[in-house]
């Protein structure tokens, strides 16, 4: 009887024993978590680049992309104060260049992503008559939007436009300063000023202004904006598969689509 027992007791240990390692079997193994990358964009590129994030997420479930827009002097200040960053895009080639100078960006991912036009937006109510930029002199424009071009760089081309057209000392005491060019239509939008300054591709996304005229030939520097992988990047890998998206066929797609004219890799 005794011996009964104990073999009894030593077929429950060995049933309890292969239901554990069943159990065990059946675990699921970790999700990998998503590699995140940190995008530091200008604001005049918000809403083609919300528009890239839903299609690339979708299309690589492995990536999250966290963005992170402003000025593109404000974005080189935080990166030169050690803003962890993945990727910068700007919308001047001067911010990329001065993050180089200081080893900040990796060289060799830097690309040409898109062109634009500076543009004047009113609001659609406007009944000034403005059709150039010479128009912004008149004395009936008392208030200009203009990007700080310390920071902003539409408000650098667009002083150099004003300059080129001998201007810009009658109209520098009408320009109300904006942080970015969202903030400048919005002042065009709210009839906050007569006139703003912006780049074509987010003069379009509007419904409440109206594009009266585009800035002569010549009359500034090229409109590029660059971007690059940070030296520090914290995603290297991620991030320059994500740029090298943005400047191939199907970034390119979505940038025409507001108003940007690709301009591919930087050569």
């Amino acid at each position: 009887m005794k011996q009964t027992k104990i073999v009894t007791w030593l077929l429950s240990i060995s049933v309890i024993v292969a239901l554990a390692g069943g159990c065990a079997s059946f675990k699921t193994a970790p999700t990998a978590q998503p590699a995140e990358i940190t995008v530091s964009a200008a604001m005049g590129l918000k809403e083609a680049l919300l528009d890239i994030q839903k299609v690339y997420e979708a299309k690589y479930p492995d990536v999250k992309i966290v963005y992170n827009f402003a000025g593109s002097g404000t974005l080189q200040t935080q990166i030169e104060q050690g803003a962890s960053v993945d990727i910068f895009l700007s919308a001047a080639e001067k911010q990329l260049d001065e993050l180089q100078k200081k080893n900040l960006i990796n060289p060799a991912t830097r690309k040409n992503l898109v062109g634009n036009q500076l543009v004047i937006v009113v609001p659609k109510d406007s009944n000034l008559g403005l059709v150039s930029f010479q128009d912004l002199a008149k004395n009936d424009v008392k208030k200009i939007g203009l990007g700080a071009p310390e920071t902003v760089p539409a408000g650098e081309y667009g002083m150099e436009v004003l300059m080129f057209l001998g201007i810009w000392d009658e109209v520098k005491d009408k320009s109300v300063r904006g942080k970015d060019v969202q903030t400048l239509l919005a002042y065009a939008e709210m009839g906050n000023v007569d006139a703003s300054i912006v780049f074509s591709a987010v003069a379009v996304t509007s419904d409440k202004v109206k594009i009266v005229a585009v800035a002569p030939p010549g009359s500034h520097r090229p409109i590029i904006f660059p971007g690059a992988v940070l030296a520090d990047a914290k995603q290297p890998k991620a991030a320059e598969k994500f740029l090298n998206y943005l400047t191939g066929p199907e970034g390119s797609k979505v940038f025409v689509k507001y108003g940007f004219n690709p301009l591919g890799a930087k050569q």
